[in-house]
């Protein structure tokens, strides 16, 4: 299985609940005719997140398929064609960003209902080898991540090998996903010694600042 994620600004001088409303309705309507889709999530990121600026991102869209085959299948077809040109409706596509990963499950949760979900941008340490970079994510930070008591759900979306061909460099390494019950709990954790801890593992394999975002799935197909 290999997971398609857009990483989504909306077309500038949209308001941000006008994007969102066409992205969950018309849109949605739109990537279902999508052959092969096995999965199809939106994140919207939570209007409290306006408050205080512009986030990183308005959201991302996870796309499951079986295999790269299947992802091959879809060039040149009508319905892909009619995603393109929906997408020129609400999305700046200048900016958006696509990923193709696999999915490392840390926290093999149920995702609550009513949750919220956090989104970590992650970049590499420059001086790590992209393997070495995601056998320490996987192996190491992951099982500290993990003991934080409050997360529901925790995904690794690690970009494939095939991104860095040709010495490519991908917009992100992957994405660190988190589900809290809500926001409260979100806060929660922020204050625990398992979070401070994790915390100060990063700079043992990531570069930087995280760029986040915090949001509600959206499950459409």
């Amino acid at each position: 299985m290999i997971k398609i994620v857009a990483i989504v600004k909306r077309k500038p001088g949209m308001a941000v609940e006008p994007f969102q409303e066409y992205w969950r309705t018309r849109h949605a309507d739109v990537v279902r005719k999508l052959p092969g889709v096995r999965r199809y999530v939106q994140s919207h990121t939570l209007l409290a997140g306006y408050r205080k600026g512009e986030p990183a991102w308005d959201g991302i869209a996870e796309l499951w398929f079986d295999d790269t085959h299947a992802l091959r299948a879809l060039r040149g077809t009508p319905e892909q064609a009619a995603i393109d040109a929906d997408e020129a409706r609400f999305l700046d596509r200048s900016a958006m960003k696509m990923l193709a990963t696999d999915e490392d499950v840390v926290i093999d949760g149920p995702i609550p209902e009513g949750s919220v979900k956090s989104i970590e941008f992650v970049t590499h340490r420059p001086d790590l080898a992209i393997d070495a970079f995601q056998r320490y994510w996987r192996e190491t930070h992951g099982p500290i991540a993990a003991r934080i008591p409050q997360i529901r759900r925790y995904v690794q979306s690690h970009v494939r090998a095939s991104a860095y061909a040709g010495g490519r460099t991908p917009a992100y390494d992957g994405l660190a996903i988190t589900w809290f019950d809500d926001t409260a709990a979100m806060r929660a954790a922020a204050a625990t010694p398992e979070y401070a801890r994790t915390r100060a593992d990063e700079a043992n394999f990531i570069s930087g600042e995280l760029p986040f975002i915090i949001t509600r799935e959206i499950v459409v197909v």
